[in-house]
């Protein structure tokens, strides 16, 4: 299931992918590693990890279950083109 979101050009969130690595200053006030420190503070298990690249190989297929179209913001905490990001995974 896709995360709800109050993003307003948006219904929902998914994330195979979390974690980023700071390339260039305006990295500096990322929403998505402040957001992910959070998540962890709070438990979440996809930011056991912080915010350090981390792929989440098990909701891959997400979208293959879903039961009526939305639109979606892919990748909202991450960088799915990261170096490190598997073309495979990708």
């Amino acid at each position: 299931m896709p995360a709800k979101t109050t993003i307003e050009w948006t219904e929902a969130t998914w994330n195979p992918l979390t974690g980023c690595s700071k390339i260039s200053p305006g990295c500096k006030f990322c929403y998505a590693e402040r957001l992910a420190r959070r998540l962890q503070a709070m438990g979440q298990p996809n930011y056991a990890a912080g915010f350090a690249l981390t792929m989440h190989e098990r909701l891959l297929d997400a979208p293959l279950h879903w039961k009526r179209p939305r639109t979606i913001f892919v990748n909202s905490m991450s960088d799915l083109f990261h170096r490190d990001v598997p073309l495979p995974f990708i």
